[in-house]
């Protein structure tokens, strides 16, 4: 008898995006016998499915003795997928072109803290075993985190899960986690920080676990700029887990530069007269990996700066754009226009003019400027700054600085004026609020010129008086104090008096 010669074909239908469990079907002379078994490869997203398997098979009896072919019947099981993936992915939303080095961690929040925001230990998570050598005394684990490892770096599609179990209690309502990114040195990312706090549990055989995530550096969580998500929710399977009853938390989180633009800040000069003009130059550098666009800049002016009209511009390379100006005050806002969009790599400039007006002199001369600008990919906002730029004021022939006089003398009928037979206290000290100290002359008197203009505080040492003591001023009650408050205006005179009395005359007195 000739040998028979065996031929099949295995056709599988699956209505889902990626396969969830290769069947074998193996095909007898007469009788049909289909078998399978689960392979837990990577899931889809939760959605019920149906899975669809149908064989078609042939027996060859020989060249002579013809053949005979047939098709098995349908068999459609019924889904229910989950995926157990949380993702690490660019600014953007894109995977990063290389995850080497890069480690997730799940913490408990510190003991003690208010906030829980500072890392505590590392979660006691329950220890897997690899699916295809699995042991009866450990639990299956689940891709890509099969051994349920706690801290675990990443796989090559910036892919990870952590399973909690419902035995520690790990899963109740309540209970709050601290994930973190830990991205390797040499690399433009920081380490990040996303508290997980657990909102819901439905309990049962599956139940479904819901929970907010809310970043603590204040970047974006989401491609879309969102820094939390509430009702996050994780369906758990315990088919699809080996049976052992563990729930994953998962979560798409979004990574970027430390420092996604870069503003800097300068002028055409370091010193300036009442009158000149500054031209500030302010550069925005694309340190992202997308394009940026909507750029809008805020530069608080000093005190005694005037900006220059029609002197704002922008330009990318040697391409320019409009500006348009908004002030309010010293504030100064500049909104590039919108056609303005800058590649990566490249810097974005923005030039104008300010002049100094006599008040300047009275001003710091510093001032800040801040940036915000939009991501083209997911719209997210960016801001840098303040950068600054200090300008020395030199006052030139102008002179905004005023002078102070007084005296310290014994005021007999405590009117806190000098009269014929009040003698003046030679040696008496002022401390003025800047910290400058002055001494009386032999008279009592005292003057300090260049002094600077506003409210100025003096202060009379007592030390510097031995044997006398601030007099009461019996008309100006406000001057019942060892210290005397004016107000110099730019370039005036304003006097400064100290009433005393001898100690002797009050103990006399009592």
């Amino acid at each position: 008898m000739r040998s028979a010669v065996f031929h099949y074909l295995y056709q599988r239908r699956l209505y889902q995006r990626r396969p969830i469990c290769p069947l074998l079907c193996l095909l007898g002379f007469a009788l049909a016998l289909v078998w399978h078994f689960i392979h837990p490869l990577p899931l889809v997203a939760q959605t019920n499915s149906a899975l669809d398997n149908q064989a078609t098979y042939s027996y060859d009896y020989g060249s002579s003795s013809g053949s005979w072919a047939g098709i098995s019947s349908s068999l459609s099981i019924g889904l229910n997928l989950i995926d157990p993936f949380g993702q690490v992915l660019g600014c953007g939303g894109s995977p990063l072109p290389n995850y080497a080095g890069f480690t997730m961690a799940i913490y408990n929040p510190l003991a003690g803290d208010p906030t829980q925001s500072e890392l505590g230990t590392l979660v006691n998570l329950t220890p897997t075993e690899v699916p295809n050598n699995p042991t009866n005394a450990v639990p299956l684990g689940l891709a890509p985190n099969t051994t349920n490892a706690n801290p675990y770096s990443l796989s090559s599609q910036g892919t990870y899960n952590f399973l909690l179990d419902p035995n520690k209690n790990q899963t109740d309502v309540g209970r709050t986690y601290l994930l973190v990114i830990a991205p390797p040195m040499g690399t433009p990312y920081q380490q990040r920080r996303i508290k997980l706090q657990i909102t819901g549990n439905t309990g049962g055989a599956n139940p479904v676990i819901t929970y907010r995530a809310t970043s603590l550096d204040g970047q974006p969580i989401t491609a879309s700029g969102a820094t939390q998500v509430d009702q996050q929710t994780v369906q758990v399977n315990n088919a699809a887990l080996g049976g052992l009853q563990l729930s994953t938390l998962t979560l798409a989180t979004t990574l970027c530069n430390a420092r996604q633009i870069q503003l800097v800040k300068s002028g055409d000069r370091a010193v300036a007269q009442p009158g000149d003009t500054v031209v500030y130059r302010v550069v925005v550098r694309n340190q992202t990996d997308t394009t940026l666009e909507d750029f809008r800049f805020t530069d608080i002016l000093p005190l005694g700066f005037r900006l220059v009209a029609s002197s704002a511009q922008a330009a990318i390379d040697n391409q320019q754009f409009p500006v348009s100006v908004t002030q309010t005050d010293a504030t100064v806002e500049f909104q590039v226009d919108a056609s303005a969009s800058l590649p990566i790599g490249k810097s974005l400039s923005l030039v104008y003019g300010a002049q100094l007006t006599p008040d300047a002199i009275r001003g710091s001369g510093r001032n800040a400027v801040t940036v915000t600008v939009r991501r083209s990919d997911n719209g997210a906002l960016l801001r840098d700054g303040p950068a600054t730029h200090r300008l020395r004021i030199d006052p030139g022939l102008l002179s905004d600085c005023g002078t102070l006089i007084g005296r310290v003398f014994e005021d007999k009928n405590f009117d806190g004026e000098q009269q014929f037979g009040e003698v003046g206290i030679p040696n008496a000290v002022i401390l003025l609020d800047d910290g400058t100290r002055i001494t009386t002359d032999d008279r009592g008197l005292f003057s300090l010129a260049n002094v600077l203009p506003g409210y100025r505080t003096g202060t009379l040492d007592p030390l510097s008086v031995p044997g006398y003591e601030l007099a009461p001023n019996q008309v100006f009650i406000e001057r019942n104090s060892a210290s005397r408050l004016v107000h110099l205006a730019p370039g005036s005179l304003v006097r400064m008096n100290f009433g005393v009395q001898p100690v002797a005359a009050l103990e006399g007195e009592g």
